[in-house]
């Protein structure tokens, strides 16, 4: 099925393989070697992040499930914690365990931020604490500067490494008043993703002191992570660092636009209520599987995707769906897309 426009960034038309293909025509030169690429992100992403080292993975599940391993060796312990809901739990059938023999510990309540008296409750010594910024299964929340520090600062006095999820580490900076550097900072490592906010079509880096990244590398190859030909994935993403990340500050501030008409108009209501990246989450008075048949068909009849998948809540006459900014979601105006949400009940 076509899709004209799409409010996710996920499914834009943007990603289709002709306009990637073409993009990328336009970014390659005759003179670049395919070990060029691949080296010019590790040595951007380290310099951006303020980190002696950084290297290039597969996929982002690869780059933590390493980190975390490297952490679990270097210590001696084999648990971590992190947020109920984070991506390392919720979306890679926990293969931290399967793999690598590790223990999560989910720390406070699943709908809302850990503090530091959640991670002092846990008790087992930790080999890492996972901080996702922005947390997105809750909405795209970020903590406060200060927390965070509070946080990562007490990871470190118990023994443990301060690892960062960052998969939305682009989207997540518009919200502090700092730099990737400061940010990146607060952690022993940081993780980023080359397919979401940079609109890549698949990969990850992740960055730390130079004995961690080393040892990484050895794990990056033990896991078949060590592909020799990764240049088309480090070269798009060098497109979306140079194209989509200057924007991002831009694509928060629609986003907060977004949410003002969308809470304004009452029928649905955003978390937050304003967003502090381009990611927040629109709840519905609907059940879930209405608010996918309405969506469908939507798209079928427009050919506009308003959103991926719709969530479902503790209230089955209730749902939410994620909505994170890029490119293709600056095309719709606050106006059209509380139209669009208010019509979903008459699509069902």
């Amino acid at each position: 099925m076509d899709i004209r426009r799409s409010l996710s960034q996920h499914s834009g038309p943007r990603r289709s393989p002709h306009e990637v293909l073409r993009r990328l025509a336009d970014w390659v030169t005759p003179r670049t070697r395919p070990e060029d690429p691949v080296r010019e992100l590790e040595q951007r992403v380290a310099a951006l992040l303020g980190k002696p080292e950084a290297l290039f993975f597969p996929s982002g599940t690869m780059a933590q499930q390493v980190a975390l391993r490297v952490h679990a060796d270097r210590t001696g312990r084999r648990s971590f914690a992190g947020h109920p809901q984070s991506h390392l739990q919720v979306w890679e059938n926990q293969g931290y365990n399967a793999l690598h023999g590790l223990r999560f510990h989910p720390a406070g309540d699943r709908n809302e931020l850990f503090g530091l008296e959640d991670l002092q409750a846990v008790g087992e010594p930790l080999a890492a604490v996972v901080f996702e910024l922005p947390q997105r299964d809750i909405g795209g929340v970020l903590p406060a500067f200060g927390d965070l520090a509070a946080q990562t600062a007490w990871a470190r006095r118990s023994g443990a490494a301060a690892h960062c999820d960052g998969a939305r580490l682009w989207e997540a900076q518009t919200g502090y008043d700092a730099t990737f550097a400061e940010i990146s900072a607060l952690f022993d490592t940081v993780y980023v993703s080359l397919y979401k906010g940079l609109e890549g079509v698949r990969g990850a880096v992740l960055a730390g002191d130079a004995e961690t990244i080393a040892q990484a590398a050895v794990w990056r190859r033990r896991m078949g992570g060590a592909i020799a030909d990764a240049w088309p994935l480090a070269a798009i993403a060098l497109m979306g660092m140079e194209v989509n990340l200057p924007r991002m500050a831009e694509f928060r501030d629609h986003a907060q636009a977004l949410a003002r008409a969308i809470n304004a108009d009452g029928f649905a209501h955003t978390t937050p209520d304003v967003p502090a990246t381009p990611l927040f989450h629109v709840h519905l008075p609907l059940s879930r599987h209405d608010a996918q048949r309405a969506a469908q068909h939507l798209l079928e009849e427009t050919g506009i995707r308003l959103f991926l998948y719709a969530r479902s809540n503790p209230d089955p006459r209730r749902c939410s769906f994620e909505v994170s900014v890029g490119i293709s979601g600056l095309e719709f105006t606050p106006g059209e897309v509380v139209e669009l949400i208010r019509g979903l009940p008459s699509r069902v």
